[in-house]
């Protein structure tokens, strides 16, 4: 297996130093309203969802399963990110309890800080992912002439390492903490265990040959040190 064999891994091992990132210069409400795009243009397809959004409309979940499927798209090794069921794990992380910043300090004050405080805005999580989605679909209309979502693949993942560097100017937002929350949202939902709703049919644990909960496999640790193991691999809901 070569690197040209596996070109979405150097995108996703490339992005993981995004996530210090922090947004600059922002306020509440700061993200522009989405636009509609022109009557013309063609309509992008259906982005699957199988059951109920429960926090994103349907623009902010074609901006995500656009988004999931560039940084994790089919191939020999597993299906596209959205396939795997990745945009229906950030939807459901985003109307949870931590999207709603249950446990965070949120009574201020919002200073700007370095990257190594973290993060320092009034948003919860989840008003942060939609002001977001709402200013890179801004930006990229203005850079693009339309919607992430209606780009060509090769501009989406163009758009994408514009906004992982910090380069794609949204207004009063940082596209590189933008791009740092979701790309780490992207790996939680992929490689993350089926229950919640992402890793469908345990996709990446398959292609990583990962056996899933150690309690099912403890027994054998020793039998199979220094040696391959291989199993069906096992999730949460399968003990349920």
């Amino acid at each position: 297996m070569t690197d040209e064999t596996i070109p979405r891994r150097k995108f996703l091992v490339g992005a993981g130093l995004a996530g210090t990132a922090v947004a600059t210069g922002l306020s509440q409400g700061a993200a522009a309203q989405t636009q509609a795009p022109p009557a013309a243009a063609p309509e992008p397809a259906a982005p699957p969802h199988d059951e109920p959004l429960l926090l994103l409309n349907e623009t902010e979940h074609a901006f995500v399963v656009a988004a999931v499927d560039t940084m994790i798209p089919a191939d020999e090794l597993s299906p596209s990110g959205s396939d795997c069921g990745v945009a229906t794990y950030i939807d459901r992380q985003l109307a949870s309890a931590w999207g709603g910043g249950a446990k965070m300090y949120r009574a201020g004050p919002f200073i700007k800080g370095k990257p190594e405080q973290g993060y320092q805005l009034p948003l919860t999580p989840a008003e942060f992912v939609t002001a977001g989605i709402a200013a890179a679909n801004e930006w990229s209309r203005k850079t693009y002439g339309d919607d992430f979502a209606r780009l060509d693949p090769d501009k989406r993942v163009e758009a994408l390492k514009a906004m992982e560097a910090g380069k794609a100017e949204f207004a009063n937002f940082g596209s590189r903490a933008f791009f740092a929350r979701l790309h780490a949202l992207a790996m939680e939902g992929f490689f993350g265990d089926p229950i919640y709703g992402g890793n469908r049919n345990k996709a990446s644990w398959r292609m990583l040959g990962f056996p899933g909960l150690p309690a099912n496999y403890a027994n054998l640790v020793e039998e199979y040190r220094d040696k391959r193991y291989v199993a069906e691999p096992h999730s949460i809901a399968d003990f349920s």
